[in-house]
């Protein structure tokens, strides 16, 4: 399992172009915010998270460099999860 954190604004295209991004990879996926967990292939379910702060991803693979690749615009640098 490799663990990231990713930031979505609340702006809809924003994010249902993450989740068009990830439904492309076959990895089971959720995202953490606070004690939520959901499904990060589910729109429904990002919108009902807190979108203000970083989120952490959870992708359930060890070998999944091309999905990171393709998040490259969505991930925070630690500096910027402890703002």
């Amino acid at each position: 399992m490799k663990s990231v954190n990713i930031r979505l604004t609340t702006m809809t295209d924003h994010v249902k172009n993450f989740v068009s991004l990830v439904n492309r990879y076959p990895y089971d996926m959720d995202l953490r915010s606070g004690r939520y967990v959901v499904d990060a292939k589910s729109i429904l379910g990002i919108f009902s998270i807190d979108l203000s702060h970083p989120i952490r991803m959870d992708i359930y693979s060890d070998d999944c460099d091309d999905l990171l690749k393709a998040l490259e615009g969505y991930l925070v640098q630690d500096e910027e999860t402890k703002a």
